[in-house]
């Protein structure tokens, strides 16, 4: 048998008995091909242990067929989920997603741009609104087609898909107040996605004439011991308050072990809402009530965006506000 470094489209072709060009269409559009033929070309890849030469290829028709992606964190699963929904789609379509991690620095975002455009990916998907100018401006003047994503950014880079973090915060206060709750803090991530929901939790108890109690936040990426500690310092500073907006369900889920270690009944000694409406929220006890985003469809419909302008179309609508669902249950 040939090594993997000398086995050829040509090889793939002929074991799977079909033309060289149906071979390569399989590879790089198989959208264009029927499931069966690309069945028997996948069987002859694995067979062979053919590597297509991605590099080759991509300098040939000017396009890589990657994606760029950067996240936050690979540590928390709402980021997760939009780019298992991102790369579902891609892969339909013959891309491939190549994943990047900025840890919460919009230094290293900026330089994760950089390092990207520098391996000639043929379009971005972001998390939140780019914050450097300087890479704002230079992603418009390439032209690339760019998709931010988590937030409904005013002036978009290209394209975005999300969601208003301050509208969800501010019907977390509104649900909150209509409760009867009116001694309420934040507890989240210093962040700036986070902040914004915060920021609209303050506004929306300044519209009922409350003020925020305070806002604890630690370091991302969030966890359950941190919702924990945030609790813990809210409860010593401010033992009157009676409700908590958490920038996640992970610090929602730590701020009720707090509260029921300290016999705090939920919800009648303080209320709890959390965000993003990840399984443990409805298999915690008592079943916590938050605050839904719809992360692999965010995702989804960032890949149809990307690949409508990668052929050379314009989508429907450049800026997609997915919204929210306010899920309550028996925390509130």
């Amino acid at each position: 048998m040939k090594s993997r470094s000398t086995v050829r489209m040509s090889d793939v072709a002929e074991a799977a008995g079909v033309a060289l060009a149906t071979v390569s269409r399989a590879l790089n559009e198989p959208g264009k091909v029927t499931p069966e033929t690309r069945a028997q070309v996948e069987a002859a890849v694995r067979k062979l242990g053919y590597v297509p030469d991605r590099t080759a290829s991509s300098l040939a028709s000017s396009r890589s067929r990657i994606v760029g992606a950067i996240v936050p964190t690979l540590a928390n699963v709402w980021f997760a989920e939009t780019m298992e929904g991102l790369a579902a789609e891609l892969g339909r379509a013959g891309y491939q997603l190549m994943l990047s991690q900025s840890s919460y620095v919009p230094r290293a975002e900026a330089g994760l741009i950089d390092a990207f455009l520098g391996r000639r990916v043929d379009a971005l998907v972001l998390t939140g609104s780019l914050r450097d100018a300087s890479a704002r401006a230079r992603l418009r003047r390439m032209q690339l087609p760019v998709v931010e994503t988590w937030d409904l950014p005013a002036r978009p880079v290209d394209m975005a898909v999300g969601f208003s973090n301050e509208q969800v915060g501010a019907e977390v206060a509104r649900r909150l107040v209509a409760a009867g709750r009116r001694k309420i803090a934040f507890l989240g991530a210093d962040e700036v996605r986070s902040q914004m929901r915060r920021a609209g939790l303050e506004a929306g108890l300044q519209a009922a004439g409350l003020s925020l109690v305070t806002a604890e936040l630690v370091e991302p990426p969030s966890s359950i011991a941190l919702g924990r500690e945030l609790m813990a310092r809210l409860a010593a500073a401010h033992p009157q308050v009676d409700a908590v907006f958490c920038g996640n369900d992970f610090i929602a889920i730590g701020a009720m072990m707090w509260a029921r270690a300290h016999d705090w009944s939920i919800p009648g000694r303080l209320a709890v809402v959390g965000f993003s409406d990840l399984p443990v929220a409805e298999a915690a006890w008592p079943a916590l009530t938050t605050v839904r985003v719809r992360g692999g469809e965010m995702g989804r419909r960032a890949g149809e965006m990307l690949l409508a302008r990668l052929r050379g179309e314009e989508p429907p609508h450049k800026v997609v506000d997915m919204g929210f669902e306010f899920v309550e249950r028996s925390t509130m």
